[in-house]
């Protein structure tokens, strides 16, 4: 596993890789306290070390991409904090997106793929965007296994992150 992850890594090194909205999540939520991620409701399920694993991973693309429809959930799941951490995280985000390279597809378009119903709006953005291009990296099970069944390189961040990378 380990060997076929650090294969996909070195493929899309230079292309890039699309954070799904939970990995993204974690990022920001630990880039201004990683303490707080397990404690968070929405990234209870990860702890402050997967945090600095995926800070790792993350540097190591050349690109990061995501699309409007997954930095608008990351929006609305901060929004979920209390304040000061609120504030504090949309500030990180509003920095960091610079760093991202924000792609989009129409609305109009990704609903016309195929398993749309399945998906819904981001998820299938994911789907559009990715295949041939990037990499992407989620921790979306269904979604994962659907992107391989496809032929769209996917890497599932909690096989990963028990890898103890």
């Amino acid at each position: 596993m380990t060997d076929y992850v650090r294969q996909l890594f070195a493929k899309y090194k230079q292309k890039g890789v699309i954070i799904d909205t939970n990995i993204l999540l974690l990022w920001f939520v630990g880039s201004f306290n990683r303490e707080r991620i397990s404690k968070f409701k929405r990234t209870e399920q990860f702890l402050p070390e997967d945090y600095d694993l995926l800070d790792r991973i993350l540097s190591y693309f050349s690109k990061k991409v995501v699309t409007p429809n997954i930095l608008t959930e990351v929006n609305s799941l901060i929004n979920q904090l209390g304040e000061p951490e609120r504030s504090k995280c949309l500030e990180i985000f509003g920095k960091v997106i610079t760093e991202l390279d924000e792609l989009y597809i129409e609305s109009s378009t990704i609903t016309q793929i195929e398993k749309f119903t399945k998906f819904g709006l981001t998820d299938s953005g994911i789907i559009s965007l990715a295949k041939g291009k990037y990499l992407v990296l989620t921790d979306d099970l269904k979604l994962a296994n659907y992107l391989g069944t496809i032929g769209i390189d996917t890497v599932n961040f909690n096989n990963i992150r028990t890898y103890g990378w």
